[in-house]
């Protein structure tokens, strides 16, 4: 249904936001799955309880409008969920897959941000205080998501990337021990041999 006032499009908006979080609830424990890092594990889980209590606050703020929170279907964020899900599933490396994970989960909260900051703006246009400080915590609650995800993949990227460059440096040096024990060790000439020779010669 197209919205014909700024009352209708922000309801529009909250509606969209909560099917957004529903979705999310239900594709970060495959992502937790996924996960290799204890810590990168760690962090999704915390995020999945306060993705819960985000849906909550969205479905509080529609009550108080005398709305229905359901109905809307939040297409942007299913094509990156999906996106995210299917490069997770091809790579087979488990710090790689990590660090998909991790651009996958900042790619979501990138989304959130950009919708809670318009409904949040809509609400303090249309005088809605309440819902203005509880959509502006969660705008909140995103960024912080976002920037401790950021200093996650640098600290696990630059983990595996010493390791892949101590993997490298082992397998060098195991080839040049190898190319050493192939090569066949040249016979030295002896000094006394060349020492009677130059007798012979005199």
């Amino acid at each position: 249904m197209a919205a014909n006032s700024l009352q209708e499009l922000y309801v529009e908006q909250l509606r969209d936001l909560y099917d957004a979080e529903q979705q999310i609830i239900k594709a970060l424990p495959r992502l937790i799955e996924a996960a290799q890092s204890e810590e990168l594990s760690d962090a999704l889980n915390e995020h999945l309880e306060v993705t819960r209590k985000q849906a909550e606050r969205v479905a509080k703020i529609c009550q108080e409008l005398d709305e229905d929170v359901k109905g809307e279907k939040c297409k942007g964020m299913e094509g990156v969920i999906k996106e995210g899900s299917e490069l997770v599933e091809e790579i087979e490396d488990e710090d790689v897959r990590d660090a998909a994970i991790i651009a996958a989960a900042q790619r979501v909260e990138h989304y959130e941000m950009a919708g809670y900051g318009t409904a949040r703006t809509f609400a303090t246009l249309l005088g809605y205080d309440d819902a203005a400080q509880m959509l502006e915590e969660t705008l909140d609650e995103e960024k912080e998501a976002d920037q401790k995800l950021s200093e996650l993949a640098e600290q696990l990227n630059s983990e595996a990337m010493e390791e892949g460059e101590g993997d490298e440096e082992e397998a060098g040096t195991e080839e040049a021990e190898a190319d050493a024990e192939e090569t066949p060790a040249k016979p030295k000439r002896s000094t006394r041999a060349k020492s009677g020779a130059r007798k012979r010669v005199a």
